[in-house]
């Protein structure tokens, strides 16, 4: 494996979900401040920050609440990608040289119900509403649908992928959904958008997440488990950009961003999918979760029907993916969501995640899609 520049040192999480009265920026407070006293660090010793949200305009304000000690702060928003490009950013900042010891924050406070296609509040294109696509929802059935019936996939899958998000939400006790449901019940609760239905669908909720990073050189400095930053890849759509230009999805499909932002990222860390212990994918839907696993190099188009039958991807199984419930369990605070799953990554790799543990986990990945056709997969390990 290739050696690395930069390494993680302390995990913090505001807990996702509804809370009245309580700003996003202070959600992403408590989130450094828990990741702070992770890293055994000092507000103060902090050299950068690199915060991402969808609702708050200028996040970087954050400095304010932590503490103005004149260090830079700046902003970012590339969709559901918006964690993993803050998480970057901090990162190469240390690459560089030009700084010790940064912060990646995201944060975000959404109304209830999913995102419509008003630009103010979306960023979604003008063709999005006049498609029909009112909804991201319709967006998400609308590609799932043509995956199944491209691959074979069943309702069953879904149901299946949701169930599990469900089940080992249940054993997160920091998940916004932590009641088990059946397949059954997830098949035949109210159909959204055909073929998904309402279990099937994460839910824009509030919440924040910040991770500490340090000069891989320094990091036992602070922690006697540090974990290592291998790869943070970044792609955006290059061909047949139908999601931007047009209304319709052509014949022939391009690769997703996705493949090839997976792809540097194996080449990056000197490592294959074979070598990933511990798996984070993009799980806006059910669709989404089965449409990744192969995207990102862990199945051929397809196989996941058998997959998710045998159990390879619960916790105990060969491929474990969204041990901490993902964003079906947790709900999708867009600036947060994507340092939520590195949170969870990285107590998984120092072996703290209590009943969800992956045991010996040494690598983990982290995969996310955002818009506009904004990919991203981070690979830590020990």
């Amino acid at each position: 494996m290739a050696p690395s520049e930069v390494a993680i040192i302390g995990v913090g999480l505001h807990p996702f979900g509804r809370y009245p009265g309580k700003s996003a920026l202070e959600m992403g407070e408590d989130a450094v401040f828990e990741a702070l006293t992770d890293a055994g660090v000092e507000w103060p010793a902090i050299q950068a920050l690199f915060a991402g949200s969808m609702e708050v305009k200028n996040p970087e304000a954050i400095v304010g609440l932590l503490g103005l000690t004149g260090i830079p702060g700046r902003a970012v928003f590339t969709g559901c990608a918006t964690g993993a490009t803050s998480l970057a950013m901090a990162a190469d900042a240390i690459r560089l040289g030009d700084h010790d010891l940064t912060v990646a924050v995201g944060l975000d406070k959404h109304p209830r119900g999913a995102f419509s296609d008003h630009p103010s509040v979306s960023g979604l294109p003008a063709w999005y509403g006049e498609a029909g696509l009112f909804l991201t929802t319709h967006f998400f059935g609308m590609k799932i649908n043509r995956y199944m019936h491209d691959f074979g996939i069943t309702p069953r899958t879904l149901a299946r992928v949701a169930a599990k998000a469900f089940r080992n939400g249940a054993a997160n006790p920091r998940a916004w959904r932590r009641k088990p449901l059946t397949e059954d019940e997830i098949l035949v609760s109210p159909s959204l958008n055909h073929p998904l239905t309402q279990y099937m669908y994460c839910s824009p909720d509030e919440g924040g997440a910040a991770v500490v990073l340090c000069r891989a050189d320094q990091a036992h400095r602070y922690t006697d488990t540090p974990i290592y930053l291998r790869a943070s890849t970044l792609f955006s759509r290059k061909e047949g950009a139908f999601e931007l230009l047009s209304p319709s999805l052509p014949l022939e499909s391009a690769p997703s961003p996705t493949v090839f932002a997976s792809r540097q990222a194996y080449e990056n860390a000197g490592i294959g999918p074979e070598d990933v212990d511990v798996i984070q994918l993009q799980d806006t839907d059910a669709g989404s979760e089965v449409i990744h696993m192969a995207e990102n190099g862990f199945c051929k188009d397809g196989e996941q029907e058998q997959l998710l039958a045998t159990g390879e991807t619960e916790i105990g199984g060969r491929l474990p993916v969204n041990t901490d419930g993902g964003l079906l369990a947790n709900g999708e605070p867009v600036g947060a969501s994507g340092l939520r799953q590195i949170y969870e990554l990285v107590n998984q790799l120092r072996g703290r995640a209590g009943a969800r543990q992956v045991e010996g986990a040494r690598v983990g990945y982290a995969q996310l899609y955002g818009a506009p056709g904004t990919a991203a997969v981070t690979i830590l390990s020990t």
